[in-house]
Parts: structure tokens; C-alpha cells; sequence
């Protein structure tokens, strides 16, 4: 799977299968048996694919698959790799933030500029915010960097499912891509 350049922090991609969503979700079903490199869970027509907590670190990806039929033969796969759901939501609050910090000192510059009282300060830290959403974007391009190797080992372990293959019940350690 080749990850483009994209302004993507959390790539998605889609899929057309020839069977069933049972069939899919229950191959899914089977893996979790099968493989230990991975944490697989399912919710309804949802497969989460994890990195067990002993190698995780704090850009480590997951993959999450939903299965949904087309026709009685056929299914869809929808697929997004991104970060847990606890490192997401940090990182959504900080921008979230961010936001509210450089609308706010926007309001204060925009009072004090009608009320012809100096704005510089005001000003300034509008820019050191801006300068600050740049840091978090490029925060999240390191971290996406940082998990393509796992990126990869998930989505090779999908395909592994897929094709009808069963998982290795282990990644030997010269390919593990994630040692501990």
C-alpha cells in the first residue's frame, strides 16, 4: 500500500469484495484467534485492528474496517488508518484550542483597533498561535511518519485475511516491524 503526500493525516481507503460482509467479518473473527501480533475487536459491521499495548508507542496507528453489503454476493470495505483514539482526541483539543485562543485575541485586537488603543500584543500572539497550528501540523506528519512501518504491517495483515490466508500466529523478530 503506497501512502501518498497528501495533506492526509488519516489516510482512508475503499474497497469492493466478492462476498459477503458475514463472510469478511468472519474471517476477521477467526484471525483474532489465530494472530498475536495484533488486537483485533469487532463491533457490528466494525473490525478495529490494534498494536498490542507492549509495542505501542505514542504515534502508533490502527487500522479500522467497516464491512458493509452491497448485494447479496458483494461487500464494501472502508478502511482509516489513525492514530488511538486517546491521542486523537488530545490532539483535536489542542487545535480546538488554538482556535479559540487566536478568535479570541482577534476580537481584543479588533476592540482595541476600533477603540484606537495599541494592538501590537494582541497581534503578536495571534502570530505565535498561527505559528503554533504549524507545529501541530507537522506534529501530526511526524507521527505519521513515525507509524508507516506499522501502517504497513496492518494493512499486510488485512490482505493476509483477505486472501484467505490464516495469520502467522507470530511475526518472526527479523521482520518484526514494531519490536519491543
Amino acid at each position: 500500500m503506497a501512502l501518498s503526500n497528501d495533506i492526509v493525516l488519516r489516510p482512508r481507503f475503499r474497497r469492493r469484495l466478492p462476498h459477503t460482509n458475514e463472510d469478511v467479518l468472519k474471517a476477521f473473527e477467526e484471525a483474532r484467534a489465530a494472530a498475536t501480533q495484533f488486537i483485533i475487536s469487532r463491533v457490528d459491521d466494525h473490525v478495529f485492528i490494534r498494536i498490542p499495548k507492549h509495542k505501542q508507542h505514542f504515534w502508533s496507528p490502527q487500522l479500522h474496517l467497516e464491512v458493509r453489503s452491497v448485494s447479496d454476493d458483494e461487500s464494501e470495505l472502508f478502511g482509516l488508518f489513525g492514530p488511538n483514539p486517546t491521542v486523537w482526541t488530545l490532539f483535536m483539543f489542542l487545535h480546538f484550542g488554538v482556535a479559540t485562543l487566536f478568535i479570541g485575541f482577534g476580537i481584543w485586537a479588533y476592540s482595541n483597533y476600533a477603540l484606537d488603543i495599541p494592538y501590537g500584543l494582541q497581534l503578536g500572539v495571534m502570530v505565535l498561535l498561527i505559528a503554533l497550528w504549524v507545529v501541530f501540523y507537522f506534529a501530526g506528519k511526524m507521527g505519521k511518519t513515525a507509524g508507516s512501518k506499522e501502517m504497513q504491517a496492518l494493512h499486510a495483515f488485512m490482505e493476509e485475511v483477505l486472501s484467505g490466508k490464516t495469520p502467522s500466529r507470530s511475526i518472526p523478530s527479523e521482520k518484526d516491524p514494531f519490536p519491543a
